[in-house]
């Protein structure tokens, strides 16, 4: 038997609290294990909304109102009764085929950087973005609108769900994470992580 010596870091001065590495943040293996699945599984739901408007599997998007029959995923939504409340003129306005773009780019590229475990904080901001429009184009604030909460909806969770996994380092865990943030390019650019 060995005997292992644990030394904690060195305090930089009075009242400071030492940096943790970034592997001690989840320290459980079921934590890490649990913060993997919660990361796959908001990945997939982004991944799913690409394939479904993309291909009109018929969940949300019937196959002739896919994208590649023609149909604005963006501009579908934008310009649907769901968008109600103060801003719904904006989000009409806004309605094009660069919004389709633009929206079916981030769901591919969230959907796949999450299940991955890659550059999640540029994932989170950017599914978080959008999440964040859709709830305020879908206006949960009044009576008898889509949401079934005043306050926090799917959109929101979904967007807490990204941050949590991004701010934790899901990644590491049945994911590219560590591969991903060792990449030369991920280290001089740490915003890529």
């Amino acid at each position: 038997m060995t005997n292992a010596t644990i030394t904690a870091p060195k305090a930089a001065g009075p009242g400071t609290v030492p940096a943790l590495p970034e592997s001690s943040i989840v320290t459980t293996t079921n934590g890490r294990r649990a913060l993997a699945v919660l990361r796959i599984a908001t990945g997939f739901i982004f991944l799913w909304a690409f394939l479904d408007k993309t291909f009109g599997l018929g969940y949300s998007t019937p196959a002739a109102r896919s994208w590649i029959n023609g149909g604005g995923p963006s501009q579908g939504f934008l310009k649907s009764p769901a968008v109600t409340g103060p801003l719904k003129d904006f989000f009409a306005s806004i309605a094009s085929p660069a919004t389709d773009i633009l929206f079916m780019l981030a769901m591919l590229g969230v959907g796949i950087a999450v299940v991955a475990g890659i550059g999640l904080r540029v994932s989170a901001v950017a599914g978080t973005l959008v999440l964040i429009l859709m709830y305020l184009a879908e206006w949960p604030f009044t009576a008898n609108a889509g949401s079934t909460n005043p306050l926090v909806d799917y959109h929101l969770i979904y967007a807490f769900a990204l941050i949590a996994v991004a701010a934790l380092s899901a990644g590491d865990t049945w994911g590219a994470g560590r591969a991903w943030k060792s990449l030369p390019f991920v280290q001089k650019q740490r915003w890529l992580i």
